[in-house]
């Protein structure tokens, strides 16, 4: 699938395996959702520009590579996707945060923004959205919508587990946002939920129902 990565690495399919277990309870789920977040941050970072700088180890001067001052954003989509901000911080922790809150209508089933608030230069970031499942993408795409209508142009969208129909979603709606997922499972439901899935993402991370 064009501009779709699944992350193949043990540690992450090791630490997932634990989240979707029904008898994971709510302080290691948060735990282990973090602990994704870092990794998958590793990779999703991967393309960041480096410069050669020069520092003064306690021997000599030494030629040395950093970054080269790329501006990042991270926006979680409320509520699930606040579990995996404290992960992504730990790795990159001068990135900005913004926030998107979303429910989806009850009758028409589609998105409806209750709550926004981001860096005043979007448009300057790099943005990685943060959402642990991608259903049926609707959320996703009206994220993506919503951060274009600011003036964002490079979006970037990282989820645990995605299925077949909400990366369709999306990418119908944003072909240029590239996907992020440890998994993509094999469907959904008939009430919208990704069949193995893990249940419901904010309910488990926070012990609500």
């Amino acid at each position: 699938m064009k501009n779709v990565f699944v992350f193949d690495h043990p540690l992450i399919q090791h630490k997932l395996a634990l989240i979707r277990d029904e008898n994971t309870g709510s302080k290691e789920f948060r735990e282990l959702v973090e602990e994704v977040a870092v990794l998958m941050a590793y990779e999703v970072t991967r393309h960041l520009p480096l410069e050669e700088v020069e520092v003064k180890t306690p021997v000599g001067p030494a030629k040395v590579k950093m970054l080269c001052g790329k501006k990042l954003g991270i926006v979680p989509i409320l509520r699930a996707g606040l579990g995996m901000v404290n992960g992504m911080l730990k790795l990159i922790p001068a990135a900005r945060v913004g926030h998107i809150g979303l429910y989806r209508d009850p009758d028409t089933l589609m998105p409806v923004e209750y709550y926004c608030k981001l860096p005043s230069d979007v448009s300057e970031r790099e943005l990685i959205i943060l959402d642990p499942m991608l259903a049926t993408g609707g959320s996703a795409a009206k994220a993506v919508e919503i951060l274009k209508e600011k003036g964002a142009n490079n979006i970037k969208l990282m989820c645990l587990i995605a299925a077949p129909e909400g990366i369709e979603a999306v990418h119908k709606q944003h072909p240029d946002v590239e996907i992020y997922t440890a998994a993509v499972d094999e469907k959904l439901n008939s009430h919208g939920y990704i069949i193995p899935g893990l249940g419901d993402a904010g309910d488990r991370l926070f012990g609500t129902k």
